[in-house]
């Protein structure tokens, strides 16, 4: 087969029925029409000379063989949609789209620090905002579905560029009635860890609340986790155990203001490191350092 013979369209479609697996919502991503959809698909595999799906009037699988296709096709893309921002981004730098994500324990609290300061400077800035686990996120940065990524470093992030930010220190969130409460600051042994209620697995901060704060017991944890930090100051404010809060999560919440109190920890290194996290040779390269410079400038 001649490679010319086989677009970037083409991978397009590939890519959109491997990830549905379905040709109805392929077919709605590509903007394309269902019979459309699978005619195109045919041709493919007749050009390859592989089967890259398996159809049956219900499932649509990937093959062994698709699913390495379908992989390689996404890297392609991912390249191939540096050109045009590359070309844009030189031209007129923070500009355009830019896709940036956050771990969910971070998101929400610090963006509202972020963004407004941030499209007063740059109004033709159009941001485009993700928030969720550490690994998922960095299966999208890795796709060229983000920019760049706001996480705590508790991963490998080697083949990665990686920008210190700033030092986000912790605090612990205590039930009023809890002796803690009457504290005006706290020391790492004191805490027990039958007493922690926790994030549920795939939240580094979790990690972070077993390392850093309970080294010794981690083993002896309360199996009660929460999806988020809300739902965990919810707990304390129930009574159910105290927790480990981040600096800018700190809420003055007027339902919970009689039920929660926050003690800072006498260590002021208890805490996280908040960097940002892109591609090696992105092609959006100054505005990545555009970013990294404006947010550690910011006062949060």
């Amino acid at each position: 087969m001649n490679i010319s013979d086989l677009t970037l369209r083409d991978l397009e479609y590939m890519v959109a029925v491997g990830k549905h697996r379905h040709f109805g919502r392929a077919a709605s991503e590509v903007h394309v029409s269902q019979p459309g959809l699978s005619s195109q698909i045919k041709k493919i595999e007749e050009l390859l000379g592989v089967a890259l799906f398996e159809r049956t009037n219900r499932t649509v699988q990937v093959t062994t063989l698709g699913e390495q296709i379908i992989k390689q096709a996404s890297n392609v893309l991912a390249e191939a949609k540096k050109i045009p921002d590359l070309a844009k981004k030189t031209q007129f730098p923070m500009t355009g789209l830019f896709h940036i994500g956050a771990i969910s324990s971070l998101g929400p609290y610090f963006f509202p620090h972020l963004l407004y300061p941030l499209r007063k400077k740059y109004p033709k800035l159009e941001l485009i905002l993700k928030e969720g686990l550490t690994e998922s996120l960095l299966d999208e940065l890795k796709e060229g579905r983000l920019d760049c990524l706001l996480a705590s470093q508790t991963f490998d992030t080697s083949g990665f560029e990686v920008y210190d930010l700033f030092f986000e220190s912790f605090t612990l969130c205590t039930p009023k009635s809890h002796p803690f409460s009457e504290k005006k600051s706290i020391q790492v042994s004191e805490l027990k860890a039958k007493e922690m209620v926790i994030l549920e697995d795939g939240h580094c901060l979790k990690d972070q609340m077993l390392e850093v704060c309970l080294p010794k017991n981690r083993e002896t944890h309360r199996e009660f986790q929460a999806t988020s930090l809300e739902t965990l100051r919810n707990l304390v404010a129930c009574g159910v155990g105290y927790t480990i809060i981040p600096k800018l999560a700190l809420l003055e919440d007027q339902r919970l203001k009689n039920l929660v109190s926050y003690i800072p920890f006498e260590d002021k290194k208890i805490g996280r490191k908040i960097i940002l996290v892109s591609r090696i040779n992105c092609a959006m390269k100054k505005d990545i350092l555009e970013l990294v410079d404006f947010i550690r400038k910011l006062k949060v």
